[in-house]
């Protein structure tokens, strides 16, 4: 991000989360005993953008579990997040447990060990990947690990793997690909011009749902906040919420959007990869015209509990966005 987004978007600390003592006794005690040991610290992830808790969590005990550690010491990954509350995102991560289950071992993707819903709450528990997400503004050398991982992600999911049954990103997309007519609608509605660059990316955005088609399995969300660099220099994504059927190229391309946000030549670097340098150019550009208003229409909704920075965020991947469109079309010299 840039410096202005820094000082207005902390880096990392976007979220605000429940901590372990904030979680009712009995799911704590149920969580201990899934896990086969007392949990004896925790790390909650500040990064995100929901209420749920996520915390890195050590425990010990000689009970079933499993997991990274030394000794008697083991860790594990947990978030959870309350039902009554949050439905929204509760339903969210049933889908992701489902998802997560079929994801082939050889994915790098951290391991479902298991989930619990109970006293209201639904849990997942994965392994604990001993890492960071990466720092941003990118780091070139973090950049490029991660773009270099991208085309062993795809490798896997492409085509989709036998009972990874996910929707259609054309799809569900559709719904939220229809700032830009909108937009056009109302400022011609009196007889008025409407603006030819606004007329274009309404264009743009209408022949974005079917150029999302392809058969890959493609995460739909992935920033760098998904993304763990492990310490034994693998990279992992996490976070499976919304996976979805299309392009291969569909992750690059989201990457890319921060990426060009930071000052890198997001075009360059598209061409280069092997997922993105047979893609087709008006598909991305339709793309990425129905995710600038998506982005766009998002930064102007009330602000929501889960984060006081969500809008801003999304304001700032919507300027990223178009202003990495404006090139590629020509809007800007």
């Amino acid at each position: 991000m840039t410096a202005s987004q820094a000082g207005s978007v902390p880096h990392g600390e976007t979220a605000v989360r429940p901590q372990w003592a904030d979680l009712p006794e009995p799911l704590r005690d149920r969580i201990a005993e899934r896990l086969g040991g007392d949990v004896v610290a925790t790390a909650s992830q500040g990064s995100g953008f929901t209420p749920g808790f996520a915390s890195r969590l050590a425990y010990g005990g000689t009970g079933g579990g499993t997991g990274s550690g030394t000794g008697g010491t083991r860790r594990a990954f947990v978030k959870a997040v309350s039902a009554d509350r949050s439905p929204a995102i509760a339903d969210s991560y049933r889908a992701e447990a489902r998802i997560a289950a079929r994801i082939p071992s050889a994915a790098p993707v951290p391991a479902l060990r298991w989930t619990l819903e109970e006293f209201d709450w639904v849990v997942l528990c994965f392994d604990d990947v001993p890492g960071r997400p990466p720092a941003r503004p990118w780091k070139p050398n973090e950049l490029t690990d991660v773009l270099t991982a991208l085309t062993a992600l795809a490798e896997v999911m492409t085509p989709a793997p036998e009972g990874l049954v996910v929707p259609q990103a054309g799809d569900w997309l559709a719904e939220d690909f229809g700032y830009w007519r909108r937009l056009a609608r109302a400022s011609g509605a009196d007889g008025s011009t409407v603006d030819p660059q606004v007329a274009e990316l309404a264009t743009l955005e209408e022949a974005a749902p079917a150029a999302l088609a392809g058969d890959s399995v493609v995460h739909c969300d992935l920033r760098d906040d998904n993304v763990i660099l492990g310490d034994d220099g693998r990279v992992w994504f996490c976070d499976w919420n919304w996976p979805s059927r299309g392009p291969a190229w569909l992750d690059l391309v989201t990457v890319l959007i921060s990426a060009c946000g930071d000052g890198y030549d997001a075009t360059a670097l598209l061409s280069a990869h092997p997922l993105g340098e047979n893609a087709d150019g008006d598909a991305v550009d339709a793309v990425l015209a129905g995710l600038a208003g998506y982005f766009a229409d998002s930064s102007l909704q009330p602000a929501v509990s889960g984060s006081p920075y969500l809008r801003a965020h999304q304001a700032w991947y919507a300027q990223a966005t178009l202003s990495w469109l404006a090139l590629r079309r020509g809007w800007v010299g």
